[in-house]
């Protein structure tokens, strides 16, 4: 009696691997470590000495982690007043951008008006004009209103921006007209329709918006620096290339150690509003 050889039909380990993506989750993963080693190296470098950055070759783990980098930041470097300023700056441009683009993203989407193309038209040719190029005209604007090195020459400039009338106007688009007329057969003004029937529906746009706002505004550096002239009005951007150079060379562990300040808050509220950010961006078209 012999013994039969049965086939192997099982697929190899090579193909198996294909089949479950896993070149492309490979692949993935690659980029995603080379994306995130330069932030894991910012917070690794904030806990070194500036002697041992400087080393050569140079460390790669903290060889006596310190956190007096940070404890600088809140006791010499008054870091108290910078975050204050880019928590106001911040905050009351996003919410100014949520309200004024919400508003002028409805009216482009919901009413007919005379000029609606046009005014569109010429929303989105903002959206190609750098803004370096505004701001010898803006400064000279802020200056004859006499807003200088206040926190409106930080906020009005950005109050609306075009981004956000085309993600908010893109994503209203997509609202049936039958839920506003229904409102406008029960009485509702056009306000009332608004805040009670459109804005409830725009949770993912406003999301999207809030974050990139928050961003922008966050990380904004040039006009900030021209606009505020005196430390009591610096933003973090401002106060960490300031204050992070000294008399002979750049402290790059007070650099560093400012860098992971101004980046936690931006990283702690795109994790909180992630959900509503995705669900925005590709709701609204945006690619």
């Amino acid at each position: 009696m012999t013994d039969e050889i049965v086939p192997d039909n099982r697929p190899s380990l090579w193909r198996r691997f294909r089949k479950a993506h896993g070149i492309t989750y490979t692949v993935l993963t690659l980029f995603a470590c080379i994306w995130i080693f330069p932030f894991f190296w910012m917070i690794l470098g904030s806990l070194k000495t500036q002697r041992e950055i400087m080393r050569i070759p140079p460390t790669f783990l903290p060889q006596n982690p310190t956190f007096s980098n940070f404890t600088r930041w809140f006791t010499e470097l008054d870091f108290g007043t910078f975050f204050i300023n880019s928590a106001i700056v911040a905050v009351v441009t996003t919410l100014g951008n949520l309200v004024f683009c919400s508003m002028v993203g409805y009216a482009l989407a919901k009413i007919d008006f005379a000029g609606k193309n046009l005014l569109f038209g010429l929303v989105m040719i903002t959206l190609m004009v750098p803004s370096v190029a505004t701001f010898v005209p803006l400064f000279v604007i802020i200056t004859n209103m006499h807003m200088l090195n206040t926190y409106m020459s930080l906020i009005l400039p950005f109050l609306t921006q075009p981004l956000g009338v085309f993600l908010m106007r893109q994503f209203m688009m997509g609202i049936p007209d039958a839920l506003l007329e229904a409102g406008r057969i029960d009485g509702a003004g056009e306000l009332r329709i608004f805040f009670q029937i459109v804005l409830p529906q725009c949770k993912p746009p406003m999301a999207t918006l809030a974050v990139l706002t928050f961003l922008s505004s966050w990380n904004n550096f040039l006009w900030p620096l021209v606009a505020a002239q005196s430390n009591k009005m610096y933003t973090l951007p401002v106060a960490l290339s300031l204050y992070s150079t000294g008399q002979q060379a750049t402290d790059y562990s007070i650099l560093l150690a400012g860098a992971v300040l101004v980046v936690t808050p931006i990283l702690l509220l795109f994790i909180f509003l992630q959900k509503y950010f995705i669900q925005g961006v590709t709701m609204s078209g945006i690619k």
